[in-house]
């Protein structure tokens, strides 16, 4: 398998383009919060902007598989949990029932999944 064919290329790909999205649907939601207001676009909007960074971190890094992995839990957590406050904001309903608990346990799981990385040697 060629270089350019690792399964973990792709996932950490994914992992920026993510970053790269999160940052700029952050920094458009802090605009539309800061005109349009809205009670939960602001929410979202820092959570998009504070797991930017680390969607491009991670991407970047790739160190070891339970790294992506815990970015890739984070990031469908931050979809859940972003993508219900949205919804609620904007089309007046949620995203579907408990959407945005699942998304928080996630993002709790990511977070915990990440910190777990840290505890793996990374082979050379």
């Amino acid at each position: 398998m060629s270089t350019a064919e690792r399964p973990s290329d792709n996932s950490s790909r994914i992992l920026v383009l993510a970053g790269g999205f999160c940052g700029a649907a952050g920094v458009a939601l802090s605009a539309a919060a800061a005109h349009l207001g809205g009670a939960f676009v602001g929410t979202a909007a820092s959570f998009l902007l504070m797991h930017a960074p680390v969607f491009l971190a991670a991407g970047l890094l790739g160190a070891n598989r339970i790294l992506r992995i815990g970015s890739l839990i984070l990031l469908v957590g931050l979809l859940l949990f972003c993508g219900d406050l949205l919804a609620r904001d904007f089309i007046g309903s949620r995203l579907f029932p408990l959407s945005a608990p699942i998304g928080g346990t996630l993002l709790i799981a990511g977070w915990l999944a990440i910190a777990a990385s840290a505890l793996v040697r990374v082979r050379s």
